[in-house]
């Protein structure tokens, strides 16, 4: 039983997950909205800049994936991601947005990343940036 308890605690890692692998949160649109208006959370764009260039929500931070695996500085993740706060990760497709919860949650975030990604977010009524 051990063995079998090793081997999954291995290829979790050898496929390049965690053992608390992030999930998209349950919060819906509705209370994402409603805490970072009242500035319990803010959003925050992992997609790559010439992404973030073609269009991004208004009010949103831009933390690139890449930048996150590459090791940002903690006192600029402090002053992008304001301690205590929620942290709502949005990408294009969701998908990137988990990676990034991962990197984020090991530095002690409370992040929830958002099934929607910037079009979704979009048509939902997120307001994009002029």
């Amino acid at each position: 039983m051990k063995r079998l308890a090793c081997a999954g605690v291995l290829a979790a890692f050898a496929f390049g997950g965690v053992l608390w692998a992030a999930d998209h949160t349950t919060d819906s649109l509705d209370v994402v909205k409603t805490n970072v208006t009242a500035g319990k959370a803010v959003i925050v764009d992992v997609r790559e800049a010439g992404e973030w260039g073609d269009g991004h929500l208004k009010g949103a931070k831009h933390v690139a994936l890449s930048n996150l695996k590459a090791g940002v500085p903690a006192e600029k993740l402090r002053a992008t991601l304001p301690p205590g706060s929620i942290v709502y990760l949005h990408c294009a497709s969701g998908r990137r947005c988990l990676a990034a919860a991962d990197l984020l949650k090991g530095k002690g975030y409370d992040v929830r990343p958002l099934r929607d990604g910037f079009d979704g977010l979009v048509k939902a009524g997120f307001e994009p940036a002029k």
